[in-house]
């Protein structure tokens, strides 16, 4: 793929050339669909934070113009546009594309696994991002992490949950490897793109709906259909983000340029983990005073959800080899993790 694949006319692209660089003067110009609302708290602002960041350190040698989701390819159709040529880059979470290699899975979060601190440990120094890497070239994709949520909020619920019975037969909006284990406690797992989770809940067409934390479910409403929200999510205890370049776009970026562009994606990281973990809390506190009440997962549900999990997990593992040798390489990690901060952070929590 050169260069010149991605040019266009311009503003009046459409699905079959989607990748409108402008290319003058030395300048790159590339569109950059993202899977969600381009100006969305939190994963909108990650994408267009590393843009700008992006465009002032290459002093506009290279820049990037943002598409939310929908706007030039379906929410869960980024890194395919991408592979395909139809886009240089894109940006969403991995696991919206783990209809390609469930492995992906682990790329972004996986149930009762990593922080968002473990686990960009684990890419940084624990093999992780070879791993990524690796399994991302044989789409011919390259991944930049960008970013994390921090733990997520288990969901909003129309109903009271006492116990494991409260979940069989419910609807409810859940991404990831999370609707795998639920559905194996009798629940309807729906994913479906953000903007469409509001209309769905409040129309009965949804029972529960789990988005992300109490900055972003804030934002997008959830609190005025129903005043249940139940913490934490053991389905997303985090969830990464990522900038994903089609390799032939990479490769003809000239060395300080892919510098730059690495550069910036652990920037808007850093941000947008220092964003959610300040907004969650305020938002926390403002969602109280309008009434909602935050619960918490009752034992027996958290275990029957860890009891799935193992099935959901060893099942994958059986399945394929990616998953496996991911797998390993991640429960090493998660393993020392655990130990060390069951010992460090646990009790320091629980007293301060």
């Amino acid at each position: 793929m050169k260069r010149r694949t991605f040019l266009t006319a311009g503003a009046g692209a459409t699905a079959a050339a989607l990748a409108t660089p402008a290319i003058a003067q030395g300048k790159i110009e590339w569109n950059l669909p993202t899977s969600f609302p381009k100006n969305a708290p939190g994963v909108g602002t990650n994408v267009t934070g590393f843009a700008e960041k992006v465009a002032a350190m290459s002093d506009g040698r290279l820049t990037f113009k943002v598409f939310g989701g929908g706007e030039l390819v379906p929410p869960f159709g980024v890194e395919d546009a991408v592979q395909q040529g139809k886009a240089p880059v894109g940006h969403n979470p991995p696991y919206y594309a783990a209809g390609k290699n469930p492995s992906l899975h682990w790329f972004t979060a996986v149930p009762f696994g990593m922080t968002a601190a473990e686990h960009y440990a684990w890419l940084r120094y624990g093999g992780g991002q070879e791993l990524w890497d690796d399994i991302y070239a044989q789409r011919n994709l390259k991944p930049l992490y960008s970013g994390n949520s921090n733990t997520q909020s288990a969901g909003w619920f129309k109903s009271e949950i006492k116990s494991l019975d409260d979940l069989k037969g419910l609807n409810m909006r859940i991404a990831g490897l999370g609707g795998e284990m639920y559905r194996k406690l009798g629940v309807n797992a729906v994913l479906m793109p953000p903007p469409e989770i509001f209309q769905a809940l409040q129309s009965g067409a949804l029972d529960a709906a789990e988005w992300v934390g109490p900055f972003l479910d804030q934002a997008f409403g959830l609190q005025k259909i129903t005043k249940n929200c139940y913490l934490p999510a053991y389905n997303e205890p985090s969830a990464a983000l990522a900038i994903v370049f089609n390799k032939d776009a990479w490769a003809e970026l000239s060395p300080d340029l892919q510098a730059i562009c690495e550069a910036a994606a652990l920037a808007a990281s850093q941000e947008a983990l220092a964003q959610f973990d300040y907004h969650n809390a305020r938002a926390m506190a403002a969602l109280e005073a309008e009434g909602v009440i935050f619960r918490d997962v009752p034992d027996d549900v958290a275990e029957g959800l860890k009891k799935a999990w193992e099935e959901v997990r060893d099942e994958l593992t059986a399945q394929s080899e990616d998953v496996a040798r991911v797998r390993e390489s991640y429960d090493t990690f998660l393993a020392e993790s655990v130990k060390y901060a069951n010992a460090m952070n646990l009790p320091l929590l629980k007293r301060r």
